[in-house]
């Protein structure tokens, strides 16, 4: 179902999101977002990069 999200569909959630929370705070909402998705790929690479290491360890 996921798959078969087109630009029209891009638009209107854009357009709702931009009537919940006004032209002001939408960048600031995108920031955060964009922050947050950046802090968890960081934290989810260095746990990855732990769990080799405790497997390297364990042989």
């Amino acid at each position: 179902m996921l798959s078969k999200i087109g630009p029209a569909e891009i638009i209107v959630v854009l357009f709702i999101a931009l009537l919940i929370f006004g032209p002001t705070k939408l960048p600031k909402l995108g920031k955060a977002i964009g922050q947050t998705i950046g802090n968890f790929r960081r934290s989810s690479a260095a746990a990855e990069k732990g769990d080799e290491k405790t497997k390297d360890e364990e042989i």
